[in-house]
């Protein structure tokens, strides 16, 4: 078991996508900027499989998602819509695709920053979607490809699994591909019945 705070190995990363989805709820996703950490608890992820899954950028391997073949643990950040950033963590032994989505985090620490690169917004829409999530911390294609297990600015820490009375289990939101595809219930969504405090300082 990680200790709390301390950063994700790779072995946490190398498991099944779902398992992986699963068990971020509650981490802490940090980014570090001119020397200042910008956090927050992870509260909804969705995994992404292979060739098996036709929701899945690995579905047919591209240029785009060689990464997700690759060794688990490292960033996968894309382009969609023409205007939105979406981070993913490469999951799996290596060679076997995977990644899980990072779809929305509870704000901790930088939260003014995070203002500052969202706008007027209330702290709790401040990272609520995937694309949200990246504005906020200034992530974006320059940070495809770090090593989430080694890199000083992107990283996710250990912190208190999120208890299972507490997670919803839904299928994917907006996902292409056949029923079989867009049914799995790979969306995992962190609702504590308390807010989560901010670590202290």
């Amino acid at each position: 078991m990680t200790a709390r705070g301390a950063r994700l190995s790779r072995a946490f990363y190398e498991r099944p996508t779902p398992v992986v989805a699963r068990a971020l709820l509650g981490q802490r996703l940090v980014r570090v900027l001119a020397g200042s950490r910008l956090s927050g608890l992870i509260c909804e992820t969705e995994a992404y499989g292979g060739p098996d899954d036709e929701s899945s950028h690995a579905f047919r391997r591209t240029p785009r998602s060689a990464i997700m073949y690759g060794a688990a643990g490292y960033a996968y950040v894309y382009y969609i819509y023409g205007m939105h950033y979406c981070l993913n963590v490469v999951t799996e032994p290596d060679g076997r695709p995977g990644a899980v989505l990072i779809r929305a985090i509870f704000p901790q620490e930088g939260v003014g920053a995070m203002r500052e690169r969202r706008g007027p917004r209330g702290a709790a829409r401040l990272a609520d979607g995937p694309g949200k999530l990246c504005r906020a911390l200034a992530i974006d294609l320059a940070q495809n490809g770090l090593d989430l297990a080694t890199d000083a600015a992107l990283f996710i820490e250990a912190g208190e699994a999120a208890a299972a009375a507490e997670v919803r289990i839904t299928p994917r939101i907006g996902v292409r591909g056949g029923a079989e595809a867009r049914e799995r219930p790979w969306r995992f969504v962190w609702t504590p019945l308390t807010a989560p405090a901010a670590p202290a300082s």
